[in-house]
């Protein structure tokens, strides 16, 4: 939702260069933080109803999302003519979302006792998970799950065992600060091909999510739900891509 509402690289740069500007940096993210908090105490539980009751129709607002920001991330990217390269980073960006859903599960002990090798382990999977975390289209949860960390890590978080939270927690910020500086340097050194592989990223995340083909009563509804989810998208989106590209030309003008 970070891309598709444009503040994605705002919250990289916000990260991969905090110690530049300390104090701007924590406005931003304290700010983006109270209210992503807030929406999801308000939000989360009427969302998770009306998924539970209209699964489908739901699912396809969240599609419809993903569709109506396309063209700003198309935008970003700068492409001014499509060729054989930039098709190439749009699928590699779809094959590695893809093929995250291939990797198959691996079992670990949520009953575990700490010991070293434990907490390299976790330190990892922390490094690994932030991947999830940080990339557009690739679930946090499902990283753990397929690393065999989910169960252990839900035991450790519901009986607030520290020691073992440690590890992960330090190797998962390590992974967010490496991850979201090398980020910066791609958004920065070469958009085009790095928002192209973006784009790929939240095409392919729709395979998992997409709940098959409505029938009945849930076609117009499905339809209706994609097209809101896409226009709302669409113009928060560009109105957000407008207002940084003044931004910009209000910079390089003084």
């Amino acid at each position: 939702m970070a891309m598709v509402l444009g503040i994605y690289g705002k919250l990289i740069t916000a990260v991969s260069s905090f110690f530049k500007d300390i104090k701007n940096n924590i406005a931003f993210l304290a700010e983006f933080a109270v209210f992503a908090l807030l929406g999801i105490f308000l939000c989360a539980k009427p969302i998770l109803a009306v998924i539970d009751m209209f699964p489908k129709v739901a699912m396809f607002f969240f599609i419809g999302l993903v569709f109506g920001s396309v063209p700003m991330l198309y935008k970003k990217s700068g492409v001014k003519k499509v060729n054989f390269k930039d098709v190439i980073y749009f699928v590699i960006g779809v094959i590695i979302v893809l093929s995250c859903q291939l990797i198959p599960k691996l079992e670990f002990d949520p009953n575990a006792p700490f010991s070293l090798s434990l907490a390299v382990t976790q330190c990892l999977t922390g490094i690994i998970v932030a991947v999830g975390f940080i990339l557009p289209g690739i679930s946090f949860s499902y990283l753990l799950l397929i690393l065999g960390s989910y169960d252990f890590i839900m035991n450790a978080v519901s009986n607030l065992n520290i020691l073992v939270l440690i590890p992960f927690g330090a190797g998962f910020l390590l992974g967010v600060v490496l991850l979201t500086k090398i980020l910066d340097v791609c958004l920065s050194q070469a958009p085009e091909a790095t928002y192209l592989i973006i784009l790929g990223f939240l095409i392919g995340s729709i395979v998992p999510i997409y709940p098959g083909n409505p029938a009945g009563w849930e076609i117009p509804l499905s339809v209706l739900t994609f097209a809101i989810g896409a226009v709302i998208i669409y113009m928060v989106s560009m109105k957000e891509l407008k207002m940084s590209e003044k931004e910009v030309s209000d910079a390089s003008e003084h």
